[in-house]
């Protein structure tokens, strides 16, 4: 071996090494992401959904590939199954298109591009309605890549076969059927056979419409397979680019092996040998480079995932951990972590503390997603409002599937409800699912018991937001129950509405006689006797130390609102020193305050 071929031969290896280096980091990284497509992702045992996702192109592919994200119930062991498809997907793919040496690094390109689209999904990952889409794309390129392997292993004659066998497996390729005709007319060159294969190309999504389709739209059946994302009040064409880019990237390999590779090896060995050196650095730093410029990432975005993973499970301590080491949490990860002081206790003493100023959501387009999609059927669950949990999951469920996440919160409301029969019904069909043999709902909780029967679970909504949870708890006030009225007090102070919080207060005093009064009740108590009290007022002892800080914090507030200040800058001031009080939430989280001319202005919001 020379000095030169050594030399290519390590920094293919080296190039390889790094590439899929950062790929196994990157798969790392999102194993929550991949546990919640798998909670997230419907596959339903029996012909009807079988048929049902025959019913259209590509349907095959989605299948399997439904069936496949059901791994990812164990991230690692899919995550795993995925990497070994795109192992498979390089050294099919070198033999597929006859790269010789360094030239096989090449093959990194299309698998960055798949590995592109399973991290920069975001939060489509909870609207999507692409069944099967974790994995049926990788395995519908590695079958595409097989099949033209075969194919350029066969005579050339055999080629118009080939072109019409593409045309038939259309309805279970899709548009890599089209890929693959592609690949094969460029990997050759221009004979009438070839030309037989773009009329091939040209009209198999117009016939398959015409013939056996045309029940579907056509934009449904052209590219059938090709992921568009798509809702009915959002669409979005960048998580699309990677497929685009990857079908491009199939289609410039075997341009590269016919005008590049072949001619530069025929016209000067030293070139040839500069080529082998470059390709294998320029394909692992354009890969790595492609999948880090859209790669979504944003640590609330896995710790909202981690923590409702948390709640479905009960574990509460574990939701209050994550609370405790998120210092900006998000509107979901805010109600997660009040339900789980609700079951672990110190709701009025821990709750402000640990913040409820909920962040937005990093999004990077337009999509709108809130707790309604994120985790509201299970805080309307652990509020003992079955039927709205109900209500909201069959609304999600119908758009994006029955998931695991969904039959399982139907099933705990079956339970709840006192109906074994459809318990059993919603338990037996997740039953077939891999991993979830002996899977049983927990029992009710005594709190939500209690919050079932303390208040009538009446349909009332025609929304679902943190704000319509808010305002609901909170007329809670005339509950007996001692949990009823601890909600509905921590609610009428998270609303910032005096008219909502002296009610709400009376009521929590007489169910808890003889306890002492807590810090955030005590904050708001001040706060509102101070700002707006009742006519008939409300006396109740506070702790001289609380009171005197409440003092020190409107002097503290009155020197930082000078002219010209704006709520954001004072509040962020403050948030050091006084984050941890209600009247930092009153004031800033909610922003129901306003500055002008250096004073702020009295309560707003009622």
């Amino acid at each position: 071996m020379t000095k030169n071929s050594k030399l290519s031969t390590a920094i293919l290896y080296i190039s390889l090494l790094a590439f899929f280096s950062f790929a196994v980091y990157l798969l790392y990284i999102n194993l929550e992401v991949f546990y919640t497509a798998h909670d997230r992702s419907e596959f339903l045992f029996g012909t009807p959904f079988f048929h049902a996702l025959m019913s259209k192109p590509f349907g095959l592919m989605r299948y399997v590939g439904a069936w496949l994200t059901q791994l990812f119930y164990h991230p690692a062991l899919g995550a795993s199954v995925l990497a070994i498809i795109w192992v498979l997907i390089f050294m099919v793919g070198a033999k597929a298109f006859r790269l010789q040496g360094s030239a096989s690094a090449l093959m990194l390109l299309p698998i960055a591009c798949l590995l592109t689209s399973v991290v920069d999904l975001g939060y489509w990952i909870y609207v999507s309605t692409i069944r099967g889409y974790w994995f049926s794309q990788s395995v519908g390129y590695l079958l595409m890549l097989l099949l033209l392997w075969v194919a350029r292993c066969t005579p050339r004659k055999w080629h118009l076969v080939w072109y019409l066998f593409a045309f038939c497996i259309y309805p279970f390729l899709g548009w890599f059927a089209l890929l693959f005709v592609f690949c094969l007319v460029l990997s050759e060159k221009l004979t009438w056979r070839e030309i037989v294969g773009i009329v091939v190309l040209v009209f198999t999504a117009a016939i398959w419409h015409t013939q056996f389709y045309s029940n579907l739209k056509f934009d449904d059946v052209v590219l059938a397979g090709l992921p568009r994302f798509i809702t009915p009040s959002d669409a979005t064409e960048r998580l699309s680019i990677p497929f685009w880019v990857l079908g491009a990237v199939s289609m410039l390999i075997p341009l590269y092996v016919s005008y590049v590779q072949r001619s530069t090896f025929n016209v000067q060995r030293s070139t040839f040998n500069v080529q082998r050196i470059i390709v294998p650095v320029i394909s692992a730093v354009a890969g790595i480079a492609f999948t880090l410029s859209l790669e979504f990432r944003d640590q609330n975005y896995i710790d909202e995932m981690r923590m409702v993973r948390f709640a479905e499970d009960d574990n509460w301590k574990e939701v209050l951990n994550m609370a405790e080491e998120n210092h900006k949490p998000t509107t979901t990860m805010v109600f997660l972590k009040n339900i789980a002081l609700m079951n672990e206790g110190g709701l009025l003493d821990r709750s402000f503390k640990l913040g409820n100023d909920g962040e937005n959501i990093t999004n990077p387009d337009s999509l709108h997603v809130s707790l309604l999609d994120i985790a509201s059927p299970l805080v309307y669950y652990n509020y003992g409002m079955m039927n709205e949990a109900i209500r909201l999951n069959f609304e999600n469920a119908i758009q994006a599937g029955f998931s695991p996440f969904y039959l399982k919160v139907l099933s705990r409301c079956a339970l709840a409800g006192g109906d074994k029969e459809l318990q059993e019904r919603y338990t037996t069909q997740l039953h077939h699912h891999l991993f979830y043999d002996d899977w049983q709902p927990a029992s009710v909780s005594a709190k939500i018991k209690e919050l079932q029967k303390a208040y009538p679970d009446e349909l009332t909504g025609v929304e679902n937001s943190d704000s319509y949870v808010v305002n609901t708890i909170s007329l809670w006030s005339d509950s007996i129950s001692k949990v009823a009225s601890e909600q509905a007090l921590f609610y009428a102070m998270l609303r910032c509405d005096s008219r909502r919080f002296w009610p709400s207060l009376r009521n929590y005093v007489k169910t808890h006689m003889d306890e002492e009064f807590p810090l955030h009740a005590q904050e708001a108590y001040i706060l509102f006797m101070d700002k707006a009290p009742e006519k008939k007022r409300m006396m109740i002892p506070v702790q001289q130390t609380i009171y005197d800080r409440y003092l020190k914090f409107w002097d503290t507030l009155q020197k930082l609102a000078n002219p010209g200040a704006s709520l954001k800058d004072v509040g962020e001031k403050m948030r050091k020193e006084w984050g941890d009080t209600y009247w930092w939430y009153n004031i800033f989280g909610r922003k129901i305050f306003v500055i002008n001319n250096g004073n702020f202005g009295h309560e707003v919001q009622s």
